[in-house]
């Protein structure tokens, strides 16, 4: 099979020199990175990337990432995710825990159910559709689901399609509701930089780096630093310090670990289930607006700060919208960060829990 794949590779890059193969992909990753910001699209720094190592990889890139390089990128990631639980929301989620967990718990169950749906039907691989509909932390989804049996390249591209749409429902509900307009923040690429803090941050990155390439346990390297820098920030004893290069850097590696494993196949598989993805993420986001429709009627909450907790994904582009509209900023991130949690916590049992139903349902022995 690999010998038909290379045969019908197209031959444009095959005979460049791997020094001018690196060239033309840094010179793609910031380009398309560079158009992609333009549209305002938080992922932007890491779909840049990961498409320009998708074109090179398919037009007969011989490119390959050394293990070192995905495993710093997996642990700088998990900093940055830790930084995103902070003393307020850890207030915010104690006040209405019982709330927020029964909501999150629907979001994740809808979530699960589709993906079952969608492996019992044989349009995904059933954990690849879990996975690929996990309603948050895309980026960590991502790099966890090849540790479980997922296509990871079906998965990226599931994920990111959902947060294009997410992100583009979300904008326009709040545009429509109360006529906002998502703040576009200028990037400050080389801010000041707290020294103390930046460098706990690499120690807590190298440490969970180091762990997880010696444990060899799944995702160890991005799971590491995120709980005990999560634990840490949230208790006000540690500062995470991870500037925007940095995690410009990351994200370019986390693409390119991606990007660098596609093939022509994979990409027409995906294209041929392009349709039922979309179903199923429109699915999702409606399911989602039902439940937020349920809060604001049952709980006086507002309709706004309803539809915002409830939209399944992209914390930091709801933070974005919901930072410049009047809803309870506490309450809304207090329930993506939630969510974004448990999809961690709990991500690999609800994988394996759904191939093991589906191997019965479908009577084959293992189900990837």
């Amino acid at each position: 099979m690999s010998d038909e794949l290379s045969a019908t590779k197209p031959a444009l890059l095959s005979d460049v020199a791997i020094p001018l193969q690196w060239l033309v992909l840094l010179v793609l990753s910031f380009a398309l990175s560079a158009l992609l910001g333009l549209t305002g699209l938080p992922a932007a720094i890491l779909l840049g990337p990961m498409v320009a190592a998708i074109l090179v990889e398919t037009n007969g890139g011989r490119i390959r990432l050394p293990s070192f390089a995905r495993v710093a990128a997996q642990s700088i990631v998990g900093c940055m995710l830790a930084s995103s639980v902070s003393p307020e929301i850890a207030g915010a989620f104690l006040k209405d825990w019982p709330l927020l967990l029964s909501v999150v718990l629907l979001v994740v169950i809808a979530s699960s159910s589709i993906g079952w749906v969608m492996g019992r039907s044989q349009i995904m691989p059933g954990t690849t559709a879990v996975w690929g509909l996990s309603p948050g932390a895309a980026t960590a989804s991502i790099l966890m689901a090849g540790s479980y049996g997922a296509d990871v390249r079906l998965v990226a591209f599931m994920q990111y399609l959902r947060v294009v749409m997410v992100v583009g429902a979300a904008s326009v509900v709040a545009r429509l509701w109360v006529n906002v307009t998502p703040a576009s923040h200028a990037v400050v690429w080389f801010p000041p930089i707290d020294p103390v803090a930046f460098a706990e941050t690499l120690m807590l990155a190298a440490a969970g780096g180091i762990a997880g390439y010696f444990l060899r346990f799944p995702a160890t390297a991005l799971l590491l630093p995120m709980a005990f820098g999560a634990a840490l920030h949230g208790a006000g004893l540690m500062t995470i310090e991870a500037p925007h290069w940095l995690l410009a850097i990351s994200y370019a590696f986390v693409g390119w670990m991606i990007g660098l494993t596609f093939s022509r196949d994979i990409l027409l598989h995906a294209l041929r289930a392009l349709p039922q993805v979309l179903l199923a993420i429109l699915a999702l986001i409606a399911f989602c607006g039902g439940l937020s429709f349920i809060l604001a009627k049952a709980l006086g909450i507002d309709p706004l700060t309803a539809y915002l907790a409830t939209s399944p994904g992209g914390l930091d582009s709801v933070a974005v919208i919901a930072a410049t509209a009047k809803v309870d900023l506490s309450f809304v991130m207090a329930m993506q960060t939630v969510r974004f949690l448990i999809v961690l916590a709990a991500g690999p049992a609800i994988s394996r829990f759904v191939a093991r139903r589906l191997e019965r349902s479908l009577g084959i022995g293992e189900l990837k």
